[in-house]
């Protein structure tokens, strides 16, 4: 029998904390818990889980913070924010400190444990992904060592913004749809039905760093009822 993943709780509204401790372990989970920031950070730091579930809004150390000491820690930490917050740019900004996606209070069961396990399965398209390409505007982007380069200056990149980069790179001029990236870059299942605007603000991320009008795109841009396109040096 595979051992099960281990996965981190860190919510301070108790009801919801248990409530998400019953569906996890139903689901064939090993779940931990914490109620405040502190814990729950020595815990992650500490504890060694598969996926942490993160709640923006905690006594003691916020959601962000735990976040962002996380993403240092260990690059590679998977992380899904729980967030009562809907504006674009509290998600925008829990997502720019590297988190991989993010769940909105109220969530129903079934897309959170969907997210879970799509975060934790982390498909990947069997063809192989550049690793070292230039944009049509001469930005150098280096997937090896998760960085962009424009005229010497380096650009921070995230891994989920590399990888985007990366697939839309791999099928040059066809547009890719946002469920085409959910599910060969976030890994969910095809059809899934997500709820999820993390593709649309994961783009408007990337423009904001690449693009040196964001109004007027121009290296990454929309095509209209077909998806998002990636113009490359020739």
């Amino acid at each position: 029998m595979p051992a099960k993943h281990k996965l981190l709780i860190i919510e301070d509204e108790e009801p919801i904390r248990i409530g998400l401790e019953d569906v996890l372990v139903f689901h064939g989970f090993e779940v931990v818990s914490a109620a405040d920031g502190r814990d729950g950070l020595h815990k992650a730091l500490t504890g060694g889980f598969d996926l942490v579930l993160l709640d923006l809004m905690l006594p003691g150390i916020d959601g962000y913070a735990i976040c962002e000491r996380l993403r240092a820690h260990d690059p590679e930490q998977p992380i899904i924010m729980l967030t009562a917050r809907g504006s674009d740019e509290d998600i925008i900004h829990g997502l720019k400190l590297g988190a991989d996606d993010y769940v909105a209070k109220p969530f129903s069961v079934a897309q959170l444990v969907l997210r879970v396990q799509a975060v934790l399965r982390r498909a990947r398209p069997t063809q192989r992904m550049p690793t070292y390409f230039k944009l049509e505007d001469g930005t150098v982007i280096d997937a090896d060592n998760l960085c962009a380069r424009r005229g010497g200056q380096p650009i921070a990149v995230t891994r989920r913004e590399m990888e985007i980069l990366q697939y839309l790179a791999a099928h040059g001029e066809r547009p890719i749809g946002a469920e085409e990236l959910l599910h060969q870059v976030w890994g969910y299942p095809k059809q899934a039905n997500i709820e999820t605007r993390t593709v649309a603000i994961h783009i408007a991320k990337l423009r904001h760093k690449l693009e040196p009008d964001r109004a007027q795109p121009r290296l990454l841009i929309t095509v209209r009822g077909a998806g998002y396109r990636l113009l490359l040096a020739d």
